[in-house]
């Protein structure tokens, strides 16, 4: 049984695609210890989950995380903006959870082009495209897979760093007009 942690309509199409493959539960809330030992999954992913998995369940379970970003670059909040503002790697990452936020061992990787005609809503939906196509096809090989440290620190957001960016037409704001108006003198 694969249990699956998630927040957001985005995951929709993925957990339809593992429901056609396996018995899958999706839990919105935060997860615990005693709901874990009662459902006892094979598998667990975290994907758009907002709830930070605390350290006890760290210790016992191997959890997946798919993240929207090329690690180590632009761990932790809203990684689409800040790949962008800071010139790093664009692309999505399936990897480990450990007790440092998007730290763990790195299991599958892709980099995605994101052009500057682009809105933050649409390379929003293109990097979750690419990381919903990238664990279909590592899914039946996840186990098998020896997964890579993550050698360099890279970059690191909270998510209230956001009220200090400007989006000039919020998510509809082009990465050229972020850019642009988050431009340092």
């Amino acid at each position: 049984m694969v249990l699956f942690l998630t927040n957001n309509e985005i995951t929709k199409p993925l957990i339809l695609w593992l429901k056609q493959r396996d018995v899958v539960v999706v839990f919105n809330k935060k997860i615990d210890l005693k709901t874990l030992k009662k459902l006892n999954p094979d598998l667990i992913i975290s994907y758009n989950y907002r709830y930070i998995i605390s350290k006890d369940i760290i210790k016992i379970y191997k959890i997946i995380n798919l993240h929207i970003s090329y690690l180590p670059f632009n761990r932790g909040a809203h990684p689409n903006i800040w790949a962008n503002l800071e010139n790093t790697p664009k692309g999505v990452s399936i990897h480990y959870i450990n007790e440092e936020i998007d730290r763990g061992d790195i299991i599958a990787q892709k980099k995605v082009v994101i052009n500057k005609n682009e809105t933050l809503k649409s390379s929003y939906r293109k990097l979750h495209f690419h990381i919903q196509l990238l664990f279909k096809s590592i899914f039946n090989k996840i186990e098998k897979i020896k997964p890579k440290k993550q050698k360099i620190k890279g970059t690191f957001h909270l998510a209230k760093e956001l009220k200090n960016i400007k989006l000039k037409n919020g998510w509809n704001t082009t990465i050229e007009e972020l850019i642009n108006e988050n431009r340092k003198n």
